[in-house]
């Protein structure tokens, strides 16, 4: 059970991964989480920084998809402000959906790393589901009340991976 809590890496945020580091993984698609790791929940649309980084990655050849326990409404609206395929009501720890919804996609889970702020959710999803994954640092202080809940495990969990050294950072890769 502790094998699923460990991070494949971590970055403290999306924004500081240099694009050769998904090239070396052969990664095509970044499966991101929306809160607190693109943009603060309470942001609607994407920020500048986001189509930015959007627009940098599909010059790479590398599409983003957003990956999200949050409602339909939101992502939907956030997702096609951006330009991007979506995923919402993913029920992230599991990693049941997100395997049914990348298939019907027909994405091989080997071109795909999952990048998100929560252990509890977004790593354990992605180790559940056998895919390469980036635990982040949150962007904002402020988080949605499931969040803050969850943050009390994300937190000690965070601590014992430091004081291990399991927390690898991905330019070690």
């Amino acid at each position: 059970m502790w094998k699923r809590f460990v991070p494949f890496a971590h970055a403290q945020s999306i924004f500081e991964i240099d694009v050769s580091f998904y090239k070396k993984l052969g990664v095509k698609f970044l499966l991101l989480d929306l809160d607190n790791t693109l943009d603060s929940y309470k942001t609607e649309l994407p920020s500048k920084r986001v189509v930015e980084l959007k627009e940098d990655l599909l010059m790479e050849g590398i599409e983003i998809i957003i990956t999200s326990n949050n409602t339909g409404k939101r992502v939907t609206k956030y997702a096609k402000a951006l330009g991007v395929r979506f995923m919402s009501k993913l029920a992230k720890p599991f990693s049941k959906r997100l395997l049914k919804k990348l298939k019907a996609m027909k994405i091989h889970l080997d071109e795909v790393i999952l990048i998100g702020d929560q252990i509890v959710t977004d790593i354990s999803c992605a180790n559940g589901a056998k895919i390469k994954n980036v635990l982040t640092e949150k962007l904002v202080p402020e988080d949605q009340p499931t969040t803050r809940f969850n943050r009390l495990f994300d937190n000690p969990l965070r601590k014992k991976l430091n004081k291990k050294h399991l927390l690898k950072d991905w330019r070690e890769f």
